[in-house]
Protein backbone atom coordinates (compact mmCIF):
# COMPACT_ATOMS: atom_id res chain seq x y z
CA UNK A 1 0.00 0.00 0.00
CA UNK A 2 1.63 3.24 -1.23
CA UNK A 3 0.02 6.61 -1.05
CA UNK A 4 1.59 10.30 -2.75
CA UNK A 5 0.19 13.51 -0.90
CA UNK A 6 1.33 16.74 -2.61
CA UNK A 7 1.05 19.95 -0.86
CA UNK A 8 -1.16 22.57 -3.26
CA UNK A 9 -1.13 25.36 -0.74
CA UNK A 10 -2.05 26.55 2.90
CA UNK A 11 -3.25 24.03 4.53
CA UNK A 12 -4.99 21.76 1.14
CA UNK A 13 -3.52 18.67 -0.34
CA UNK A 14 -4.22 15.75 -2.97
CA UNK A 15 -3.27 12.35 -2.27
CA UNK A 16 -3.31 9.53 -4.34
CA UNK A 17 -3.48 6.15 -3.64
CA UNK A 18 -1.07 3.65 -5.53
CA UNK A 19 -3.13 1.71 -8.50
CA UNK A 20 -6.21 4.73 -8.39
CA UNK A 21 -6.53 7.22 -10.42
CA UNK A 22 -8.93 9.35 -8.22
CA UNK A 23 -7.33 11.63 -5.42
CA UNK A 24 -8.88 13.09 -2.97
CA UNK A 25 -8.77 16.42 -1.32
CA UNK A 26 -7.65 17.08 2.29
CA UNK A 27 -7.71 20.40 3.69
CA UNK A 28 -6.64 21.47 7.49
CA UNK A 29 -9.96 23.81 7.29
CA UNK A 30 -12.43 21.34 5.84
CA UNK A 31 -13.39 24.13 2.72
CA UNK A 32 -12.21 21.72 0.13
CA UNK A 33 -11.97 18.20 1.62
CA UNK A 34 -12.49 16.65 4.89
CA UNK A 35 -9.28 17.27 7.18
CA UNK A 36 -7.02 14.46 7.82
CA UNK A 37 -8.91 13.33 11.34
CA UNK A 38 -11.62 12.98 10.04
CA UNK A 39 -10.35 10.89 7.17
CA UNK A 40 -9.46 8.30 10.34
CA UNK A 41 -12.89 7.96 11.11
CA UNK A 42 -14.23 7.42 8.11
CA UNK A 43 -11.50 4.84 7.33
CA UNK A 44 -13.12 3.22 10.29
CA UNK A 45 -16.53 3.78 9.08
CA UNK A 46 -15.40 2.07 5.80
CA UNK A 47 -13.48 -0.41 6.89
CA UNK A 48 -15.93 -1.89 9.52
CA UNK A 49 -19.16 -1.32 7.07
CA UNK A 50 -16.97 -3.64 4.43
CA UNK A 51 -16.83 -6.20 7.12
CA UNK A 52 -20.43 -5.86 8.53
CA UNK A 53 -21.72 -6.01 4.72
CA UNK A 54 -19.71 -9.10 3.92
CA UNK A 55 -20.11 -11.43 6.92
CA UNK A 56 -24.66 -10.21 6.90
CA UNK A 57 -24.35 -11.65 2.64
CA UNK A 58 -22.56 -14.79 3.67
CA UNK A 59 -25.52 -15.19 6.99
CA UNK A 60 -28.05 -14.38 4.49
CA UNK A 61 -28.88 -11.55 6.65
CA UNK A 62 -31.37 -9.42 4.28
CA UNK A 63 -31.17 -5.31 5.47
CA UNK A 64 -30.39 -1.94 3.28
CA UNK A 65 -30.17 1.72 4.54
CA UNK A 66 -27.64 1.09 6.47
CA UNK A 67 -25.52 3.69 7.62
CA UNK A 68 -22.55 4.82 10.20
CA UNK A 69 -21.73 7.50 11.88
CA UNK A 70 -18.54 8.32 14.06
CA UNK A 71 -17.67 10.39 16.97
CA UNK A 72 -14.99 11.30 18.98
CA UNK A 73 -13.14 14.27 20.51
CA UNK A 74 -9.73 15.28 20.72
CA UNK A 75 -7.48 15.83 23.74
CA UNK A 76 -6.66 19.73 24.14
CA UNK A 77 -2.65 19.32 24.57
CA UNK A 78 -0.48 18.49 21.48
CA UNK A 79 -0.32 16.29 19.72
CA UNK A 80 -4.12 16.11 19.75
CA UNK A 81 -5.36 13.01 19.84
CA UNK A 82 -8.53 10.69 19.62
CA UNK A 83 -10.54 10.53 23.32
CA UNK A 84 -13.00 7.73 23.36
CA UNK A 85 -14.28 6.57 19.81
CA UNK A 86 -18.38 6.11 19.42
CA UNK A 87 -19.75 4.81 16.34
CA UNK A 88 -23.82 4.33 15.96
CA UNK A 89 -24.48 1.83 13.23
CA UNK A 90 -27.92 2.40 11.69
CA UNK A 91 -29.61 -0.49 9.74
CA UNK A 92 -32.96 -1.32 8.29
CA UNK A 93 -33.66 -5.24 9.17
CA UNK A 94 -36.16 -7.50 10.77
CA UNK A 95 -35.92 -7.17 14.49
CA UNK A 96 -35.23 -11.13 14.08
CA UNK A 97 -31.97 -10.53 12.66
CA UNK A 98 -30.55 -8.04 15.91
CA UNK A 99 -27.96 -10.93 17.27
CA UNK A 100 -26.65 -11.87 14.01
CA UNK A 101 -25.83 -7.74 13.07
CA UNK A 102 -24.39 -7.62 16.69
CA UNK A 103 -22.53 -10.64 15.82
CA UNK A 104 -21.48 -8.77 12.30
CA UNK A 105 -20.19 -5.59 14.34
CA UNK A 106 -18.13 -7.50 17.41
CA UNK A 107 -16.72 -9.36 14.90
CA UNK A 108 -15.94 -6.77 12.65
CA UNK A 109 -14.17 -4.43 15.35
CA UNK A 110 -12.23 -7.72 17.34
CA UNK A 111 -10.90 -9.34 14.67
CA UNK A 112 -11.59 -8.39 11.04
CA UNK A 113 -11.42 -4.00 10.47
CA UNK A 114 -7.22 -3.49 10.76
CA UNK A 115 -8.09 0.32 11.50
CA UNK A 116 -10.02 -0.74 14.70
CA UNK A 117 -7.29 -2.33 15.60
CA UNK A 118 -4.55 0.34 15.08
CA UNK A 119 -7.13 3.35 16.66
CA UNK A 120 -8.01 1.25 19.75
CA UNK A 121 -4.28 0.97 20.48
CA UNK A 122 -4.91 4.79 21.81
CA UNK A 123 -8.61 4.93 22.06
CA UNK A 124 -11.65 3.00 23.22
CA UNK A 125 -13.61 1.71 20.71
CA UNK A 126 -17.99 1.74 21.97
CA UNK A 127 -20.81 1.16 19.47
CA UNK A 128 -24.64 1.31 19.68
CA UNK A 129 -27.10 -0.50 17.25
CA UNK A 130 -30.19 1.24 15.93
CA UNK A 131 -32.47 -1.39 13.84
CA UNK A 132 -34.77 0.51 11.45
CA UNK A 133 -38.12 -1.48 10.36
Amino acid sequence: MKTSTKWKRDGVFESLQEGSDKSIIIDTNKKEGPGPKSLLLSGLAGCSGIDIVEILKKQKVEFSDFSIDVETDTTEQHPKIFKDIYLSYTIRTDTSNEIKVKKAIDLSLEKYCGVSAMLKKNSAIYYKLQLIK
